[in-house]
């Protein structure tokens, strides 16, 4: 009998999925049989991630793409539909951040991190959309944050772009659903990336406020995101959609 975690024969779609957390889901997937396309700007990261996805035994190709962008977005959907016949799986996954109290925030920088973590994911799902409509099928996966849920005084842009990612996901969750395409987001707890590493070197505080306050006591690995993303990916989660699901070693459930 097919596991309904099996993935053979989808193809998943992962901007930013060339590092962090993005590469981590990215070989999840393709571990569970999915055919993986890595959209990233940064070319040689893109061809390290997809070496890696193939000497997993999987299969992978890199495609560059600019999210702010919607030429760049629709091209990213129009390629992956014409090399393969079908996008199954998108996770927006491209993300930025500007740590700056929001009296020190320029605007341009304000708009910056709206347009890649907000502005973006509507971009690609709006593109993907047509795509999955026709398959009678899709699983959209949105990536958010623990900033999704809780405020901060150093990232208030980020902030802002992932809890609005959240209401995205409800909205274009309850919109589509009548499409048989289910859209949800995972939420990161702290997670060990180049990203975290440059916040702990600007936040001389924040690793031992994060293992402290985590139940699990350590940082997370970008693998821990695999599982969830399968489940998302697959045919288990049919009857998931509009979900929001902390993946955070208990941070968000400790007082």
């Amino acid at each position: 009998m097919k596991s309904p975690f099996d993935l053979t024969g989808k193809v998943a779609l992962i901007t930013g999925g060339n590092g962090g957390i993005g590469l981590g889901m990215a070989r999840g997937l393709a571990n569970a049989g999915a055919t993986i396309v890595v959209a990233a700007r940064n070319a040689e990261k893109s061809k390290d991630a997809i070496e890696q996805i193939e000497r997993m035994g999987g299969k992978a190709m890199a495609l560059e793409v600019d999210v702010t962008n919607p030429a760049s977005v629709e091209t990213m959907i129009e390629t992956t539909v014409s090399k393969f016949g079908n996008l199954d799986i998108l996770i927006n996954n491209a993300g930025t951040n500007i740590r700056k109290p929001a009296h020190l925030l320029a605007l341009e920088e304000w708009r910056t991190i709206l347009d890649v973590n907000l502005t973006s994911i509507f971009m690609c799902s709006k593109a993907a959309y047509p795509a999955m409509k026709k398959a009678g099928r899709g699983k959209i996966i949105n990536i958010g944050s623990m900033m999704s849920i809780f405020g901060s005084s150093f990232t208030p842009a980020y902030a802002a772009s992932k809890g609005g990612v959240v209401q995205l996901t409800k909205a274009t969750a309850i919109s589509w659903a009548p499409d048989n395409i289910q859209v949800n987001a995972i939420l990161p707890g702290w997670i060990d990336t180049a990203l975290t590493i440059k916040a702990r070197s600007d936040i001389p505080q924040l690793n031992d406020n994060v293992l402290n306050r985590t139940p699990a006591k350590r940082w997370g690995h970008i693998d821990d995101l695999a599982g969830i993303a399968v489940f998302l990916a697959s045919g288990a989660s049919d009857f998931v959609t509009a979900t929001a699901i902390p993946v955070d070693g208990g941070y968000s459930a400790q007082g």
